[in-house]
């Protein structure tokens, strides 16, 4: 329960403090004057921007000249929310054994800064957001458009059929999602198997080129020393001819430059061991003979094998052509060549197996589709058992709402399975004997959608086994929600006379069970009040001002006069709103 609302700095309020009571409470006020200035400071706290829900949000919702905008609110909690809250209050948020839990807001004048408080301590706008949720069921004057909705009307009917059906909605989902999964891999396998041959084929190819030339880094090397010795073949053989010559030349007429060092050689040893010294000179250019005659051998040999090399630069030029077009195919090096290698092989193998995954695929989607089927029948047995019961919980409401000769059904048919299960629902509604049912968001007026809503909410609060516990999954989902406070922005909008005294006995009926705020125009509403409160406007100074007062009795009178249109001396319409005030 909502005990108490304290706002500064919002809108027009400088300073309000709102106490409320178990039970209906109603906020009036002339219009422009503020009211929906108390939807802006719940949706603060229901971790919103600002904007009441169903509205237009503001550039900003600071009061002008103020620094900052603060909403607090006092909750008192009952067992069953306590416990559903222990969880998130003991990491971090407050004290377990608290009977409130505060949460609050504050917002920077630009509107780009807000801070988050849970019981005092700094939070998320998320955990407002989950924590709100429990606590608070906000409907706006637009609120009722969400029965139209063909997913709301499901939820509708969801809430109706117990907290089982939320285990029942999440193995729906985990099921979808898994053959959802399934039936994309087989797809991405059949496109697969569509081009295996052709992808096959020149995996086999490529990789038959690479086999046979059989790359290496280090022979590449070898090859490219080799083609550019082989290309100056006869520039070498030429120049090692022409050296030996001159060391050894054929002609026995042209001594050459081992012959005149062997006849240097000779005169030395004949004078040998007349001067260490020349001794010394002596073995010396022996041994330059002896390495002459070394260097004049090779270079005949270097020749011959030369003069046997003629065909050898075509084999280096086709070796070298064979790798350099592997190079360029597949990554500037041999090294690249190597791993391409690698990686067809691996995907011939994958190719190879896309057979046995098809197959294997092609059952276990098979078992993902049956389990679907299965969750989805599980979801559609307590929507067809639950159905029937909403319809009927619905006209009994309605018949309290001045809504006697309508005609509410429930109709069931089936889509293809999602992630909600394979049903569809469609809530018709005949409010008149003698006229065709119809949808809902076809053949209902404003004022009725707002009473078909009422009556949803009571009825799946009164109706739904284990009502308590919601099946919609959180406040922005749950469009009849089971929180502790219902709060109504003029849901009342379009209807007058009786069928507001209808409605607002319902609200007082619902105020029986579950805390209600209710900000309301009508005073047949107003009059049904467990607490009343006011918002008026001062606009003698600058900026204009609101603010928030709980009115007695005697205000109470007071201000059903002036919701009847008639001045406050009138005595006939004071007499009225005591009427009001005693019928209530």
């Amino acid at each position: 329960m909502l005990c108490e609302l304290n706002v500064e700095n919002l809108l027009l309020i400088e300073r309000a403090q709102l106490r409320l009571a178990p039970g209906l409470n109603v906020l009036t006020g002339e219009t422009g004057a503020g009211k929906t200035v108390l939807a802006h400071a719940l949706d603060l706290l229901l971790g919103g921007r600002g904007a009441a829900p169903g509205r237009r949000g503001r550039p900003t919702i600071v009061r002008p000249g103020a620094s900052e905008a603060y909403v607090e609110g006092v909750f008192e909690l009952g067992d069953a929310l306590r416990e559903e809250l222990a969880e998130r209050l003991s990491a971090g948020a407050g004290d377990l054994d608290a009977r409130e839990i505060v949460l609050a807001r504050r917002i920077d004048a630009d509107g780009r800064r807000t801070r988050a408080y849970v019981n005092g301590r700094v939070a998320t706008v998320t955990d407002l957001r989950d924590i709100g949720a429990r606590l608070v069921s906000f409907y706006g004057q637009h609120e009722h458009r969400k029965l139209t909705l063909a997913g709301a009307q499901l939820q509708v009917l969801d809430g109706m059929c117990g907290p089982e059906q939320i285990a029942r909605l999440q193995a729906c989902a985990q099921a979808y999602r898994e053959s959802a999964r399934l039936e994309a891999e087989l797809a991405g396998l059949r496109e697969l198997s569509n081009a295996r041959e052709r992808e096959l084929d020149l995996l086999d190819h490529e990789l038959a080129e690479i086999d046979e030339a059989a790359p290496e880094e280090s022979e590449h090397g070898r090859l490219l020393a080799a083609r550019e010795r082989l290309r100056r073949l006869d520039a070498l053989c030429a120049a090692a001819g022409s050296a030996g010559q001159a060391l050894a030349p054929e002609s026995p007429e042209d001594p050459g430059a081992v012959a005149l060092l062997a006849a240097g050689a000779a005169r030395l040893d004949a004078v040998a061991g007349a001067d260490p010294a020349l001794d010394a000179l002596a073995e010396r250019l022996g041994a330059i003979v002896l390495e002459s005659q070394d260097v004049a051998a090779e270079l005949r040999a270097y020749g011959e094998r030369l003069a046997g090399e003629d065909g050898s630069l075509e084999e280096v030029e086709q070796r070298l052509a064979a790798t350099d077009r592997l190079i360029r195919k597949h990554g500037g090096s041999i090294a690249a060549v190597l791993e391409y290698a690698e990686r067809a092989r691996a995907r011939r193998e994958e190719l190879d197996g896309v057979q046995s995954a098809l197959a294997r695929a092609g059952e276990q989607l098979s078992h993902a589709r049956a389990e679907l089927d299965r969750q989805v029948q599980a979801l559609r047995g307590a929507r067809e058992l639950a159905a029937p019961r909403l319809a009927v919980a619905v006209r009994e409401q309605l018949a309290a709402l001045a809504m006697a000769d309508a005609d509410f059904d429930v109709v069931l048919s089936t889509r293809p399975p999602g992630r909600s299960g394979g049903d569809s629902v469609e809530l018709t509604i005949a409010p008149n004997p003698g006229v065709p049912a119809g949808p809902l968001r076809e053949i209902a007026s404003g004022g009725e959608l707002s009473r078909v809503m009422l009556a949803v909410i009571t009825a799946s609060m009164q109706d739904a086994p284990g009502a308590g516990a919601g099946a919609g999954g959180g406040a922005d989902s749950d469009v009849i929600g089971q929180q502790a406070t219902l709060v109504f922005d003029e849901i009342d909008a379009g209807i007058g006379g009786h069928t507001a005294r209808a409605v607002g006995e319902r609200l007082r009926a619902l105020g029986e069970t579950r805390q209600v705020l209710c900000i309301t125009h009508l005073p047949q509403i107003a009059s049904l009040g467990a607490r009343h409160f006011s918002v008026v406007k001062d606009t003698s100074g600058d900026p204009t001002l609101a603010t928030v007062v709980q009115l007695g009795e005697p205000e109470v009178v007071s201000e059903l006069v002036r919701m009847l249109g008639a001045d406050d001396t009138d005595t006939s319409a004071r007499r009225h709103a005591k009427d009001l005030r005693k019928a209530a």
